[in-house]
């Protein structure tokens, strides 16, 4: 027994060795496709002008915090949920409140006529906190984030990863798709968001300052892909150049925690929810 048990330990050591030496393999691979930074090539486009938003309008209606939010299709319907146990679905440019009910969510596929659960995809070492499924022209892939620092792009037909970043030191928040499907952004507790280019394999920005130091909650970009909208834990929203990895604006008027955000389809307006009860409507 006990020389089986040494052999088994001694299997498993050579397998583990085996695959860190693969891993180091890939890593080079990857060094090799990086020729250059998107900083260098952001130098030969124009700077951004001036970057003006204010609130135009607040949503008010929960009892508790308001934990995640999204545009409907016709512009004009927001959708909240809170931890006040509702999900409210409101008029944008109203106010006014159309319907109520409860709602949950877990990171599965699921056939909403039958409630019968079609794949489950499992992969992270921790609790998923967020998931952004890819634009439709793009294909059936969808990427998660979560307390594991990890980043990771599934197939929702195999229900495999097909592509993983660990370059997080701390919880992943938030996770939004590149308008062309091609890249994807992220939020994290380590007080940066980052980008990652899905063709090349690897972050290719990073964007964080010195005097910010709290956790990022949530991502999203403007129409173009040229501005990245993030809310952080100071109750502050920053706007940043995708391409030079600046900070274009900040803005101000949540009075707690900004845990949701969302540009609307047509790109003319950006909600932002908080634990302050509140949305905002920016333009």
């Amino acid at each position: 027994m006990a020389t089986e048990a040494l052999h088994e330990n001694e299997t498993l050591a050579s397998l583990k060795s085996e695959a860190e030496s693969l891993k180091g393999k890939l890593e080079e691979e990857r060094a090799k496709l990086h020729d250059v930074e998107l900083h260098q090539v952001a130098e030969r486009v124009e700077a951004l002008g001036q970057f003006v938003m204010k609130t135009r309008r607040t949503l008010k209606g929960h009892g508790n915090k308001v934990l995640c939010m999204d545009w409907c299709k016709d512009k004009r319907r927001i959708v909240s949920s809170s931890q006040d146990g509702k999900v409210i679905v409101w008029d944008s440019f109203t106010t006014n409140k159309i319907l109520t009910a409860s709602g949950d969510g877990t990171c599965a596929l699921w056939d909403v006529e039958s409630g019968q659960l079609l794949q489950s995809f499992h992969g992270h070492g921790a609790d998923v906190l967020c998931l952004d499924l890819a634009p439709s022209e793009t294909g059936n892939t969808f990427v998660s984030g979560g307390c594991d620092k990890k980043a990771m792009v599934w197939d929702m037909r195999s229900g495999q990863c097909v592509q993983a970043f660990e370059t997080h030191e701390s919880d992943i928040n938030s996770v939004r798709y590149y308008p062309s499907g091609d890249a994807f952004a992220s939020g994290s507790d380590d007080a940066t968001c980052r980008l990652y280019d899905l063709r090349a394999d690897r972050e290719v920005a990073i964007y964080s300052k010195e005097s910010i130091i709290f956790g990022a909650s949530s991502v999203d970009f403007s129409l173009s892909g040229r501005l990245l909208f993030a809310g952080y834990n100071d109750y502050t929203i920053n706007v940043w150049d995708v391409l030079k990895g600046s900070r274009v604006s900040i803005l101000f008027g949540h009075e707690n925690r900004v845990s949701t955000l969302r540009v609307s389809p047509d790109g003319t307006a950006f909600c932002s929810g908080s634990w302050d009860h509140t949305l905002r409507v920016w333009a």
